[in-house]
């Protein structure tokens, strides 16, 4: 086995059950990631490498996939600022697996699709700025975690900062309320005259900064679908001879689900080789919706396959369909695609 079976085999499959049915946090088993290498950016960043790792752990929780895909973006912001203490001091124990990092731009990512204004503001002072709001859900969170933000400091301009859950005037309340997905260390975050000094700042630009981190935003969420779609693949697999043959009889089968899923694999790994994200905007929002109508489709087939196994409330089919449902939900949600496609369109 590879090094990432091994970890998946003896770090995270033993606790999968507990993520889902008790909202268990798999905090060491995302720093092991960082700790085997995976995620050094020192000769470049690899996104096929990075890609695969989200959907070889998304086969087996999407959940801990998605935590990933969380810590991910908050490289993603620092590995394209220019500020040298987050590049030097911070960047390095969050590819280490020192430190884990959340996104906190579900909000800002929705503003700038003219969906929703930013729920943050920010006061300029000599040493940086003074942050006031809250964000209603920011998942892998910790209290040695840091998280981006994006704040409007007046109409026309906005600034961005990666922040410590430990900051003063930053409270943070857990939210285990949802259908699934509860593992995920997800919490609202209320900013009280938080202040931000210019060593957290990322970029005072934001207008123009976000074109430069949105491509890989979106890219590593796509294989969160692709690691759902195959496992659900292998459920269907797994019944395909039970009570005489009748799921023959179903309108989902899962060679028609493998032929699509390979298309959308090869098409995907294509581009994260490319190293041209920035030229691939319209491409990749389109791959990212088919994957999630795709997860969504093969997390129902296998439901409707598995039959009375499949209904039990903590069985693997079910903890899928739940996932599936989340990643349709997840910032850029379908609608929020769909939305961004017909304009570019």
């Amino acid at each position: 086995m590879t090094c990432l079976e091994v970890l998946i085999q003896e770090q995270l499959k033993p606790f999968v059950r507990k993520i889902d049915a008790e909202a268990y946090y798999a905090e060491e088993f995302l720093k092991s990631i960082g700790k085997a290498g995976f995620l050094d950016s020192d000769a470049g960043v690899d996104y096929p490498t990075e890609v695969r790792v989200v959907e070889e752990i998304s086969k087996v929780c999407m959940t801990t996939a998605f935590n990933l895909w969380c810590h991910l973006a908050s490289l993603t912001y620092i590995r394209n600022s220019d500020n040298r203490y987050l590049k030097e001091e911070i960047l390095p124990q969050l590819e280490n697996g020192q430190l884990l990092g959340g996104t906190g731009l579900s909000n800002p990512m929705k503003y700038y699709a003219g969906l929703e204004s930013l729920h943050l503001k920010a006061k300029k002072t000599n040493n940086g700025y003074i942050v006031n709001g809250q964000l209603p859900s920011v998942s892998n969170l910790g209290e040695d975690h840091w998280f981006g933000i994006i704040a409007e400091v007046s109409p026309d301009r906005r600034m961005m900062a990666v922040v410590p859950c430990n900051a003063e005037g930053l409270k943070l309340k857990a939210k285990l309320e949802y259908l699934g997905v509860n593992g995920s260390a997800t919490y609202s975050c209320a900013f009280d005259e938080v202040a931000i000094p210019e060593k957290w700042i990322v970029s005072h630009d934001v207008d123009s900064f976000i074109v430069k981190i949105r491509p890989a935003f979106v890219l590593y969420q796509i294989p969160l679908g692709l690691g759902v779609t195959e496992a659900s693949i292998g459920s269907i697999r797994q019944v395909c001879n039970k009570q005489g043959g009748c799921n023959d009889y179903l309108s989902i089968q899962p060679a028609e689900l493998e032929k699509e899923l390979e298309q959308v694999r090869e098409d995907v790994y294509k581009l994260a080789e490319g190293q041209r994200l920035l030229h691939q905007w319209k491409d990749l929002l389109q791959l990212r919706l088919r994957t999630a109508y795709l997860a969504s489709k093969a997390a129902h087939g296998s439901m409707l396959h598995q039959g009375g196994a499949g209904y039990l409330k903590y069985s693997a089919p079910s903890r899928r369909l739940r996932e599936s449902y989340f990643l349709l939900n997840l910032t850029p949600t379908v609608k929020h695609l769909e939305k961004m496609l017909h304009q570019i369109n």
